[in-house]
C-alpha cells in the first residue's frame, strides 16, 4: 500500500476440465510466483479450480467434493504466502449449487461470492447447474473445515480499502454487482469470468471494462479462462485486463500458448481522491447504497515490504506518449480556437491585437488567433500583431516575430521600447544598470501598455499569450503580460504548448513557410528576454536555469491540482518518471520551488482573465481552483524538506 497503491494480479492458468488436482497445481504455481512479486491480491478466472466446460459433470457430488478438499489443499500449501487469492468454484449451499468467487489468505477462506446473473442464451447455459445468487437464504457456506461467508453483498476490507467481486456476466448487465459494491466503498472490482472468443467481441470487452472502472471511479481486475478449456463448440484462449478510472493500464496479449499473468498498480488513493471530489458520486451513494453489507477484513502487505511500483509514470501527464499526440495536440488547438471565436463573435469585434515576441507562447497564442479569424471567415489582415524589441531582445527571436507575422499574413507593427522604458526609469528614477525586478517588469508593463491602448483603437481585444505553468509558478509580471482580454493559453501548459506548436509545424497546418519558422521558435530557449544580451548578441536569461525545468513543474501541476497527491508521493514518482534525468537533490530543490511559488503567487491568478479550460485543469479562481492569496506553504515545505535525498 506504499503511496497508495495497491499490487494487483490477474492469472491464467493452464487446466484440465474436471482435473482439480491438476488445476490446483498450477494455481498455486502462480500464486507463489505473484507473492514473490509483491503482488497483494491475485484473481483467477471462473471455475479454475473444476474448469468451466465441465458441463453436467458440476453436477456430479464426486466433483463438487473434489473441488471443495482441492481448495482446502491449495489454501494449507499457500498459507506462508501474504497475498490474498481468488478463485473461481462451484459451491454448494442449500442443497444448491452456486458459481461463486472463493477469496483466502495465510491458510483461511475469508468469504465466497456467489454469480448474480447467469447466461442462459446462446452458447450459455448456465442455470442448467447453477442458482443464481439472489436465491440464496443461507449466510454461511461449509467449505471442508471451514465456515465460509458467503452473499452478493461481501465486500473485503483492509483498512479504509475495500475490495469487490463479480463474475463474469455480472459485468455484461445494467447495474453491475461491481457498480452497487463500488458505491458501498470498493475501490478495486475483481472480475472472473470465462469468456469465448468471437470476432469482434474482445473490442466490445475492452470498451465495457474501461467503462465500468470510469462509471464507477474504481480499479478493474479482470482474469478470463484460457488453454486447457474444452474446444467442442468454444474456444477460450486467456484475456486479462487491468483499468483504473476509464483508463486501461495494461491488457494481456491473446492467442498465445502459455500461462499468463499480468501485474500492476492501482493507485487506490487517486480512486478516493477522485470519489472525494465528485459530488454526483456521492449523491449516487446516498440513493443506492441501503442495502445491510457484510465486512470481511484481510491484510495488505505493510508499506515497508512493498515492491516497486510495476506501471510506468509519465513524464508528461498532460499529453502522455501512450495516447495520440497528434490528434490530442489538434484537439486542444480545436477548443483554444473555438474559445475565442465565441469571445470574438460575443463582442462584435472583427479585430484583435496580440504581442508577438518570437518565442513559444506568443506564437501559438498567434496560431490560435489566426484559426479563430479563419474560422469566422474575417480577413486576417484585422490581426495586428506587434512586435516590441527591448533591451535583451536577441536577433533570433526579433527575425522569428517578423517571419511569423509576415507568413501568416497579419498587420505587423514593430515599436522597439528601450527608449520609453528609460524614460520611465528616469521619472521613477530607477538606475538603468540596476537589472532587479523594477528593471525587468516595466519593459513588461511597458509592452501592455502599449497592446492595450493599440486595442482601445481597433476595439479589439489583446489576446493574452501566458501559459498555465507560468501562471501556476507565478512567473508573470503583474498588470504586464499577466493581464488580457482573454488568455488563449491559461489552460495549457508550457509541454503541451511545445507539442502543440511542434504538431502544427509537421502538419504543415499553416504552410511550409510557417512551419520552418515554428520550427526555429521550437529551437530557441525560452526567455522572457528582460536581461540585457551578451557582448555577442545572445540571451543571458534563460528561464529554466531560474524557476527550474518545465516538464517536472508541469508533472508536479498536474498531480498535486488533478491528483491531489501528497507531496511524499510526487515526489516517488517524480523519481520513477525522470529516473536517470534528475537527481533526487535536483528533484527536491525544484518541487521547494514549485510549492514556494505556487502558493505566494496565487494573488496573480485570483485576479486572472478569461481563459478556455482546455487539459484536466484550470487555475480559473472561476472554474476549478480556488484559493485564498494568503494561504500557506510552511507544512508542504517541512514535508519536502524531510526527503532524503541519498
Amino acid at each position: 500500500m506504499k503511496y497508495g497503491f495497491i499490487k494487483v494480479a490477474a492469472a491464467v492458468p493452464f487446466v484440465k476440465v474436471a482435473d482439480c488436482n491438476y488445476n490446483i497445481e498450477r494455481i498455486e504455481k502462480m500464486i507463489f510466483d505473484a507473492d514473490s512479486k509483491g503482488v497483494e491480491i491475485i484473481a483467477f478466472p471462473e471455475l479454475c479450480i473444476t474448469g468451466y466446460t465441465c458441463g453436467d459433470l458440476l453436477l456430479h457430488p464426486y466433483l463438487i467434493d473434489k473441488a471443495a478438499e482441492c481448495l482446502c489443499r491449495l489454501v494449507e500449501r499457500t498459507k506462508e504466502c501474504e497475498l490474498m487469492a481468488i478463485v473461481g468454484m462451484p459451491v454448494r449451499v442449500e442443497e444448491k449449487l452456486f458459481n461463486a468467487a472463493v477469496a483466502f489468505q495465510k491458510g483461511k477462506i475469508l468469504g465466497a461470492i456467489p454469480k448474480s446473473y447467469l447466461p442462459n442464451y446462446r452458447e450459455f447455459q448456465e442455470a442448467r447447474w447453477f442458482t443464481p445468487a439472489r436465491d440464496l437464504k443461507f449466510s454461511i457456506a461449509h467449505i471442508g473445515s471451514f465456515d465460509v461467508p458467503i452473499g452478493h453483498n461481501i465486500i473485503f476490507s483492509s483498512g479504509n480499502i475495500g475490495i469487490g467481486v463479480e463474475i463474469c456476466e455480472d459485468m455484461w448487465t445494467p447495474y453491475t454487482p461491481g457498480t452497487r459494491l463500488s458505491l458501498y466503498g470498493a475501490e478495486i472490482i475483481f472480475n472472473l469470468s470465462a469468456s469465448n472468443e468471437n470476432a469482434g467481441k474482445h473490442t466490445y470487452l475492452r470498451s465495457l471494462i474501461s467503462g465500468l472502472s470510469s462509471q464507477s471511479l474504481c480499479g478493474y481486475v479482470y482474469s478470463s479462462c484460457g488453454y486447457g478449456e474444452s474446444s467442442t463448440d468454444l474456444v477460450y484462449t486467456g484475456k486479462a485486463f487491468i483499468a483504473e478510472c476509464g483508463k486501461i493500464i495494461e491488457e494481456m496479449k491473446r492467442f498465445e500458448y502459455s500461462e499468463r499473468m499480468l501485474i500492476n498498480d492501482i493507485d487506490v488513493s487517486y480512486i478516493q481522491n477522485e470519489r472525494l471530489i465528485n459530488s454526483s458520486f456521492k449523491a449516487a451513494v446516498s440513493d443506492y447504497a441501503t442495502e445491510e453489507l457484510t465486512e470481511i477484513p484481510f491484510m495488505l502487505k505493510s508499506e515497508g515490504h512493498s515492491a516497486p511500483i510495476t506501471r510506468s509514470v509519465e513524464k508528461n501527464p498532460f499529453l502522455p506518449d501512450n495516447i495520440h499526440r497528434a490528434e490530442r495536440s489538434q484537439e486542444i488547438y480545436d477548443i483554444q480556437v473555438c474559445g475565442l471565436a465565441q469571445r470574438l463573435k460575443h463582442i462584435h469585434s472583427d479585430h484583435a491585437v496580440i504581442g508577438i515576441s518570437g518565442g513559444l507562447d506568443s506564437t501559438l497564442a498567434l496560431l490560435v488567433t489566426v484559426g479563430a479569424f479563419d474560422f469566422l471567415g474575417i480577413p486576417r489582415e484585422n490581426i495586428i500583431g506587434i512586435t516590441m524589441p527591448g533591451f535583451g531582445t536577441t536577433s533570433q527571436t526579433y527575425n522569428n516575430a517578423l517571419d511569423m507575422m509576415k507568413y501568416l499574413g497579419i498587420t505587423a507593427k514593430d515599436i522597439d521600447i528601450t527608449d520609453a522604458c528609460m524614460r520611465h526609469f528616469s521619472d521613477i528614477g530607477h538606475d538603468p544598470e540596476v537589472h532587479d525586478t523594477t528593471y525587468e517588469n516595466a519593459q513588461a508593463r511597458e509592452r501592455t501598455q502599449i497592446l492595450m491602448d493599440t486595442a482601445n483603437k481597433y476595439y479589439a481585444p489583446v489576446i493574452g499569450t501566458g501559459d498555465l505553468s507560468e501562471l501556476a509558478l507565478g512567473w508573470c509580471t503583474f498588470n504586464g503580460d499577466h493581464m488580457s482580454m482573454y488568455s488563449v493559453n491559461a489552460g495549457v501548459p508550457k509541454t503541451s504548448v511545445q507539442l502543440i506548436v511542434r504538431h502544427l509545424a509537421d502538419t504543415d497546418y499553416f504552410g511550409n513557410d510557417t512551419s520552418k519558422t515554428l520550427r526555429s521558435v521550437l529551437d530557441t530557449p525560452i526567455s522572457p528576454e528582460l536581461k540585457p544580451k551578451s557582448n555577442n548578441g545572445e540571451m543571458t536569461q534563460i528561464t529554466e536555469n531560474i524557476v527550474g525545468p518545465y516538464e517536472l513543474h508541469d508533472f508536479f501541476i498536474y498531480h498535486f491540482l488533478y491528483n491531489e497527491y501528497k507531496p511524499e508521493k510526487i515526489f516517488y514518482l517524480a523519481q520513477v518518471a525522470f529516473e536517470g534525468q534528475y537527481t533526487k537533490k535536483e528533484i527536491k530543490k525544484w518541487m521547494k520551488t514549485f510549492y514556494h511559488r505556487f502558493f505566494s503567487q496565487q494573488y496573480k491568478r485570483n485576479c486572472m482573465p478569461d481563459g478556455p479550460k482546455v487539459s484536466r485543469i484550470s487555475l480559473s479562481p472561476r472554474g476549478d481552483w480556488r484559493m485564498p492569496s494568503d494561504a500557506s506553504s510552511a507544512m508542504w515545505l517541512e514535508e519536502i524538506d524531510s526527503f532524503s535525498e541519498e
